[in-house]
């Protein structure tokens, strides 16, 4: 008997669930929370492609014609400023230095003659005039072959890194010929372009005693450190392009960096009225990024954005959303385009105020 009751009950029980309205069950299944994007004033770090530029980058080239005689440096070697880095065969210039003193020996004593003479009022002041004139000729002639012989010793100008030497020991030079190129690279210039809107909303905080400070990411991903100043901007927008160049300069004391490297520049970018939305919100569809938006009627639609940049847990949003939209929080992966769900509304403060959280 008491097993007949409890098999009845049983019975019961199911009988009253399956009799449970599928709508109802259905909705209870389906019921997400939306949210609204935020609008705020924020900042963000932003990557811009940099090229990494010597404070001073300058080429070595022979001012004079001859033979190379002498090359006194390595490639790759670092040199101090005033330091001897090539002799060109020097033999005709000094020749020339010779000649040039001999003729102003010759030049002095015909002046000191015709002095003697015009004092004796033999010859005119203008013969005295006419031999001070050769002997200045014959000084300047001094001066410019000393110059042309001076050439002939390449030395560098400033510290730096000695790079390739095109030319052998031996070789032929011509006037105007590289012999190599020297680069300073105790401190770097790093180049990057920056929009116009980035542009006004930069220099707007940098006027509010904004940090100028930024860092580099290396090309193996790693980052400099050494943290950097902006220091100059260009004059003008490229008209092409729509951007201004900016100019970081950073300190490279361990010479890691070289002339010609490649990097990006993380600079802290203040953003006025921003559009923000949680990262869990979100998915990826062939390199896109899409939310759910609900329409009043409960219809689900998906909608491609356009991120502008990511912040912890949060992407920034520079297209396809409105501040008025009601987006997806929950169920990203449960739902499709056209689904009717129902929601329930958490206000976008409340959202973010921990979001340790991914999409569902």
């Amino acid at each position: 008997m008491k097993k007949f009751l409890m098999l009845a009950l049983v019975c019961a029980i199911l009988v009253q669930v399956g009799c449970k309205p599928k709508n109802q069950v259905k909705e209870e299944e389906t019921e997400y929370a939306v949210t609204n994007p935020l609008k705020i004033d924020t900042s963000a770090t932003k990557e811009y492609v940099s090229q990494i530029k010597s404070v001073r980058n300058i080429q070595l080239r022979a001012q004079e014609k001859g033979y190379l005689q002498k090359i006194y440096v390595d490639e790759g070697q670092s040199v101090k400023a005033g330091q001897l880095l090539f002799k060109i065969m020097p033999t005709m210039y000094q020749s020339e230095l010779l000649k040039s003193k001999a003729e102003e020996k010759a030049a002095q004593i015909e002046v000191q003659n015709t002095k003697t003479l015009s004092d004796k009022n033999i010859i005119s002041k203008n013969e005295l005039a006419m031999a001070q004139s050769k002997l200045n000729q014959a000084v300047a002639d001094v001066s410019v072959a000393k110059l042309h012989l001076s050439f002939t010793d390449i030395k560098a100008p400033f510290d730096g890194t000695i790079d390739r030497i095109p030319l052998k020991l031996g070789s032929l030079v011509a006037e105007g010929d590289l012999l190599t190129t020297l680069s300073d690279n105790s401190q770097m210039f790093a180049y990057f372009n920056v929009s116009e809107p980035e542009y006004l909303n930069y220099q707007e905080d940098v006027a509010n005693r904004g940090n100028k400070k930024v860092s580099l990411m290396l090309a193996n991903n790693q980052p400099l450190k050494y943290k950097g100043v902006v220091e100059l901007i260009e004059g003008q927008f490229d008209s092409e392009t729509g951007n201004i160049a900016f100019r970081a300069k950073f300190p490279n004391p361990d010479k890691l960096l070289r002339n010609g490297e490649t990097g990006k520049v993380l600079m802290t970018v203040p953003l006025k009225n921003a559009l923000i939305i949680p990262q869990k919100s979100t998915f990826e569809i062939q390199d896109k990024i899409f939310v759910f938006v609900v329409d009043d009627k409960g219809v689900v639609k998906s909608k491609p954005i356009t991120v502008a940049s990511e912040l912890d847990d949060l992407y920034i949003v520079s297209g396809g959303l409105s501040e008025k939209d009601r987006i997806l929080l929950e169920g990203i992966q449960k739902v499709k385009d056209d689904d009717k769900v129902k929601v329930k509304f958490v206000a976008p403060k409340e959202v973010i105020k921990g979001l340790q959280l991914k999409a569902e």
